[in-house]
């Protein structure tokens, strides 16, 4: 089968990107269409692929400016270069799903979440744009929203990547998905020994809600340090530089160091899976987490975590104050942490597409 992969943008490298190059190694030598591309920082993670970008690429925008070209990427999705393929494997939470695959191809789509920000963020994302800007942004979004249901119906299978995705698939697209977890590159990490502090990682925006775990930090008198950088870093570190250390992004070595001499990760927001909370399990410690979307399905309550019924800054201070994250045991995190590994990700992946083929 000739077959092309397609995922929204190669800017930086966190948790979708990952997952994305562990889906290109399962196909050497397939080509590689993507809205934006920095060679640069993402090269290195696909050898062996040829590297195809829109029209939008000439811009020369990158990670920092990348929304403002918003209304043109649906169009430049449609866009990109597919045909000649009979299987297009897409990994998409915005974008990549509404390429225009040949006449009777099969379109395998990993789908991480519908795009947020149109469906079920849409008032948060108005929030952060100047009030002038709110009307026209709205009406993007809508467009957007209904362009989101159309591409839907040109995708042959969804693959979600946890329940909490496999709902959102069914209501925005009406589309069923089976749930095949993300891969964590687990052999990074080993257990150590744990420091009297938590430890915050993933990218610096709103809807992370790391203001929320920051608080709770504060008021059960804990420190914190904070790994990821973003658009929300100088309001936080205004807050919150007292309690708080922000390091920023840092290299994958560093943060495999880090994770183990933390007391435990908080993950103040609903995740679609939260590849950070399993990280932090194969480090050999447990995660705070709210009881809600992808930590539901990979930490377990009181064995290698502790799961808040709704995250408020009352019930995470509560836990950080109150449960001795020493006692949870760190071989029992780290074989946890073993059910959601690159290889098992790749066979099941894989299985999923062979399938798919088999029934065209």
């Amino acid at each position: 089968m000739r077959a092309v992969l397609v995922h929204d943008y190669l800017l930086v490298h966190r948790g979708a990107e990952r997952t994305f190059a562990a889906i290109a190694a399962c196909f050497p030598g397939a080509p590689v269409s993507t809205l934006l591309y920095d060679e640069a920082t993402m090269g290195r993670h696909f050898p062996g692929h040829e590297v195809r970008t829109s029209g939008l690429q000439r811009l020369g925008i990158d990670q920092r400016r990348f929304r403002a070209l918003l209304p043109f990427f649906p169009a430049a999705a449609e866009r990109l270069p597919v045909a000649g393929h009979d299987l297009v494997i897409s990994s998409s939470s915005a974008f990549a799903h509404g390429v225009r695959p040949d006449p009777g191809a099969s379109h395998v789509c990993y789908c991480y979440t519908p795009f947020r920000y149109a469906w079920y963020e849409r008032e948060r994302a108005l929030q952060e744009v100047p009030r002038p800007l709110r009307p026209v942004l709205d009406r993007t979004l809508e467009r957007i929203r209904r362009w989101d249901v159309e591409a839907s119906q040109r995708v042959t299978r969804y693959i979600a990547i946890s329940e909490l995705g496999r709902e959102r698939i069914a209501q925005a697209y009406g589309r069923e998905a089976e749930i095949i977890h993300p891969p964590v590159e687990t052999e990074r990490f080993a257990p150590g020994e744990p420091e009297d502090r938590f430890l915050v990682v993933c990218e610096l925006v709103r809807h992370k809600r790391v203001d929320v775990a920051l608080e709770a930090a504060r008021r059960a008198g804990k420190r914190v340090q904070v790994v990821g950088t973003g658009p929300d870093l100088e309001r936080l570190r205004a807050l919150y530089g007292d309690t708080a250390e922000f390091l920023g992004r840092i290299s994958d070595e560093e943060l495999a160091e880090l994770y183990p001499r933390a007391l435990a990760l908080i993950v103040p927001n609903v995740e679609e899976f939260g590849i950070a909370a399993v990280e932090a399990m194969a480090a050999g410690r447990p995660v705070v987490a709210q009881d809600a979307g992808g930590t539901r399905e990979t930490v377990l309550d009181g064995e290698t975590g502790v799961l808040v019924p709704t995250g408020s800054v009352d019930e995470l201070a509560q836990a950080l104050s109150s449960v001795d994250f020493t006692a949870f045991d760190p071989v029992r995190a780290a074989a946890r942490a073993e059910e959601f590994s690159l290889a098992t990700f790749q066979r099941r992946f894989t299985d999923a597409v062979t399938g798919e083929l088999a029934l065209r």
